[in-house]
């Protein structure tokens, strides 16, 4: 195990490429996971949300809001799953090596998913509820298989029960943001009855993914000395306030806006609507820097930092220049699917 002080003391010359081409992988690779889990993570919000729906219109009308999107989301998580290969070998092999159960889950859920989403509008009548259960059961087994995952990262791949407990607990959770999530993008895209709902499955949602973020903050400090000093040592402790203040404030905004919405909505007001989703997207974007603050420059904690685990300088560079020809593909298409099917969702028809 390295020390801090140490790794800070030998940090490459980042003018060279063996200094500043793994600097800008680890980017990309965050950059791909938070759009993933922004992005994936509402699609898999509603697929979780989908049981509590109560008739077939409206789980119609829920498959529809993510139809054109769901797809292109999970690039995303090839792409970063890719550069971890590519770039970070060493750290792969740690990584997977040390979640290869919940990676399998998450990956049979996945399969699952797509699966039950096609074969759902094939099905019979009386076989498309199994085909929607399929839907839910892998939307959840994702999401909870990420959340152990997470936990996973935090803990420093501990395999003692307390860490494992804490690793299923943080699953629940992130469960419970992504239905947070989901219910913002059904508030946003849906009407009616449908959308009244999504108000309070939001609102069902909204507490348990804050004591989520609660636990993370308190346990990652927690498992390393080198992160604690870095948040609690003084000026930092100052500087990086705004965080944890900012992310209570946007917690306080969606259950302000929740508790408006359904007297609005019944007037036909759609004022507001965006709100739920737009400081939940906030809160993710502020909980995914906590975590990069925390943790960099290591990739697995105190074990193994982006430059201990990056491939060889050359190799490095090969693949930096199909990255800059992918990763601009990526975005363009991404941002062009949400311009073409933005707008409310109505009844989904093949």
């Amino acid at each position: 195990m390295l020390d801090a002080t140490n790794v800070v003391l030998s940090l490459p010359d980042l003018s060279q490429p063996a200094g500043w081409l793994p600097l800008v992988f680890a980017l990309v690779m965050a950059l791909a996971m938070l759009a993933y889990v922004i992005l994936d993570g509402y699609d898999l919000g509603v697929g979780v949300l989908l049981r509590r729906a109560d008739d077939e219109a409206q789980k119609d009308t829920m498959i529809a809001s993510i139809g054109p999107f769901w797809d292109a989301n999970e690039t995303w998580l090839v792409l970063g799953v890719g550069v971890l290969l590519v770039a970070f070998p060493m750290a792969h092999g740690v990584i997977l090596g040390a979640l290869y159960l919940p990676v399998a889950l998450m990956l049979v859920g996945l399969t699952l998913r797509g699966v039950a989403f096609d074969f759902r509008v094939k099905a019979r009548a009386e076989h498309k509820h199994l085909w929607d259960r399929a839907f839910y059961a892998g939307s959840t087994l994702a999401s909870w298989s990420q959340g152990f995952m997470l936990g996973g990262l935090v803990t420093g791949f501990a395999t003692d029960w307390g860490s494992r407990v804490f690793s299923a607990l943080i699953g629940l959770c992130l469960m419970a943001a992504y239905c947070l999530l989901g219910a913002g993008w059904l508030i946003m895209k849906t009407e009616g009855v449908l959308q009244l709902k999504a108000v309070r499955w939001a609102q069902g949602s909204l507490w348990l993914t804050a004591a989520g973020i609660a636990a993370i903050s308190l346990a990652t400090p927690w498992v390393s000395e080198r992160i604690f000093d870095k948040w609690f040592s003084f000026p930092n402790v100052v500087l990086l306030l705004p965080i944890p203040a900012v992310t209570a404030a946007l917690f306080v905004v969606i259950a302000r806006s929740l508790r408006r919405l359904p007297l609005r909505l019944q007037q036909g007001n759609q004022y507001g609507v965006a709100v739920p989703f737009a400081s939940t997207v906030g809160i993710f974007l502020l909980a995914f820097y906590g975590l990069g603050y925390s943790l960099f420059p290591w990739l697995v904690v105190d074990r193994l930092t982006i430059w201990q685990a990056a491939s060889s300088p050359e190799a490095l560079l090969v693949i930096f220049y199909g990255v800059a020809v992918v990763l601009p593909v990526i975005i363009g298409y991404t941002v062009y699917a949400y311009r073409v099917f933005w707008g409310k969702s109505t009844e989904l028809r093949y």
